[in-house]
């Protein structure tokens, strides 16, 4: 008796996905899952953010962290987005350049350099915060608002790493 080679593994059957291919085999890596959900959050951002407001991700967080964040210096900044120094530079020139905000020296330690939103920067603050909520209502709509509290929790505990 001969086995028929065309039947798909069983496998195939649980963790095909759009693309044809078994991905079963990545289910349980974390970094895939993440990476996964990644494509469609960026498209979603691109869609609502990116495109109409000329954001990209890493501006769009800089812009909400000073928008909450009063006297943040640079350093801060690029310590909590695991930037380099000469990246965050270069991040912070590109909003400057486009008037949205303003580097100010702090008159107690001259090493040291807030960064401000100017008026321009705070309104598209508000405007992609607002871009941002009806996004992930579209992101999140299969969740239910328990399920949404949970995932952003276990993302939060991720995050923070090993305790």
């Amino acid at each position: 008796m001969s086995s028929d080679t065309t039947a798909p593994h069983p496998s195939a059957r649980r963790g095909a996905s759009a693309a044809g291919l078994d991905q079963a085999v990545l289910g349980h890596v974390l970094g895939y899952q993440l990476a996964r959900a990644s494509i469609h959050t960026r498209a979603a951002f691109q869609r609502a953010i990116g495109e109409p407001l000329r954001l990209r991700p890493v501006e769009f967080t800089i812009l909400q962290l000073l928008r909450h964040n009063l006297r943040a210096t640079q350093k801060q900044l690029a310590r909590a987005l695991a930037i380099t120094a000469p990246g965050m530079t270069v991040l912070l020139d590109r909003l400057e350049t486009r008037g949205l905000i303003r580097r100010e020296r702090n008159e107690h330690d001259k090493r040291s350099v807030f960064v401000c939103l100017d008026q321009a920067g705070e309104d598209l603050a508000e405007a992609s915060m607002r871009a941002s909520r009806d996004m992930e209502i579209e992101v999140l709509h299969g969740l239910s608002a328990g399920e949404r509290l949970m995932l952003f929790e276990l993302l939060d505990r991720v995050a923070r790493g090993p305790r």
